[in-house]
């Protein structure tokens, strides 16, 4: 299974890209931090394999109070031109998503009840790294969207598929056989059917409290308002 194992060296070009996404990251996740919430950079941004679309991902991965998490980016200087509430499957955490630039390049999302384990996992699976990681310039290993393993080196990365060798991903990003045996199934299905979409995604007006969202979805929709009731909410 080595033909597929690549070696990728970053070009200045690459590196001056990956300097410029986090120092986007690090100033929200400065702004955020200011709130004592456990903050990450999530996914390529954490890994080091940028493209100039890449997003940058920005997790609060605690459910916090949403109008603190607002004003502290307002206070930071930062426009939220676009809000959306996410609930993945009807058992999964619903999400709020805050969409920073017109591009819709750095989104900060957060948890409206807490994250069950296999949830909270999906982010080491990706790639995670805290403020401190982002300052030090601390790349870390996670798998992509295309189930490559990238492993980051001084020079750049290797990358390979970790379908049928799936253990070597639970090794390196230390998560459960469960979750990475999950997502090669799930995003396996998708490569073959394509996308299905998500079970709820309701865009928010940027003026409208997401509070106020929140409890008209818990009255309107039986799957948000027992995935929260499930966590003591609503």
């Amino acid at each position: 299974m080595e033909d597929d194992y690549i070696e990728v060296y970053y070009n200045e070009e690459r590196w001056q890209l990956l300097r410029a996404k986090r120092a986007k990251a690090e100033r929200v996740m400065e702004t955020l931090s200011r709130l004592g919430l456990p903050v990450i950079a999530h996914g390529s941004i954490a890994r080091g394999d940028v493209r100039p679309d890449s997003d940058v991902d920005i997790v609060v991965v605690e459910p916090p109070q949403p109008f603190k998490v607002e004003l502290a980016l307002e206070r930071g200087g930062l426009r939220l031109f676009k809000k959306v509430i996410v609930q993945a499957t009807p058992s999964y955490t619903p999400k709020v998503y805050y969409h920073l630039d017109y591009r819709e390049e750095v989104i900060v999302s957060y948890p409206l009840a807490p994250l069950r384990p296999r949830e909270r996992e999906f982010y080491k699976w990706g790639g995670e790294v805290d403020l401190k990681g982002i300052r030090r310039g601390l790349r870390v290993p996670g798998v992509n969207k295309k189930l490559k393993l990238i492993e980051p080196r001084e020079w750049g990365h290797i990358e390979y598929s970790i379908v049928g060798r799936e253990s070597e991903a639970v090794k390196a990003t230390g998560v459960s056989m469960d979750l990475a045996l999950e997502r090669v199934r799930v995003l396996t299905r998708r490569r073959i059917h394509g996308r299905t979409g998500v079970f709820l995604e309701i865009e928010v007006d940027p003026d409208t409290p997401i509070e106020d969202a929140v409890r008209r979805l818990l009255k309107e929709n039986k799957y948000f308002r027992r995935r929260l009731a499930e966590a003591g909410l609503g």
